[in-house]
């Protein structure tokens, strides 16, 4: 699983103009899920993100997790991360994981994410979505359990 992760000081997702999930300060996700990719994967990426130290404390310090703000965290599934653009212009999305295996452990990564108790919003899995938000800070890391040891 690949996961950008965005500081957000507010962030909204929208389908077919309505709005279908947002959040005030916290964490904007674009999870991207690979065929090979596991429960066992959604796990260790959800402990690093709740955990993940980069919000400022009273010295302005990044010392604070999304858990220790009592932040708010926006899911939206995002295929193409899964992209593979080696060869050729066009990139290739035939390692993202089929909705069958994508859309049960999408929906798992948002269950163990709400068992923090933060309040956990996402997009419709496979819709088309227009999501804005406001980046703060910036700051903005990617997470591939891929490279987890």
């Amino acid at each position: 699983m690949k996961v950008v992760i965005q500081r957000v000081s507010e962030a909204s997702v929208k389908v077919d103009g309505i709005v279908v999930g947002e959040i005030n300060k916290g964490f904007m996700l674009l999870i991207g899920i690979d065929e090979n990719d596991e429960k066992t994967d959604a796990d260790w990426l959800v402990q690093k993100i709740l955990n993940l130290r980069v919000f400022s404390d009273e010295n302005d310090k990044l010392n604070l997790s999304v858990k220790d703000i009592n932040g708010e965290i926006l899911c939206i599934s995002q295929f193409t991360l899964i992209a593979d653009y080696k060869k050729g212009n066009r990139p290739s999305f035939i390692k993202a994981a089929k909705p069958d295996k994508a859309i049960p452990l999408f929906e798992y990564f948002k269950e163990e994410l709400s068992k923090s108790y933060l309040r956990i919003e996402s997009g419709i899995f496979g819709a088309d979505m227009k999501v804005s938000l406001i980046n703060d800070g910036p700051v903005t890391i990617v997470m591939d359990s891929f490279t987890k040891q």
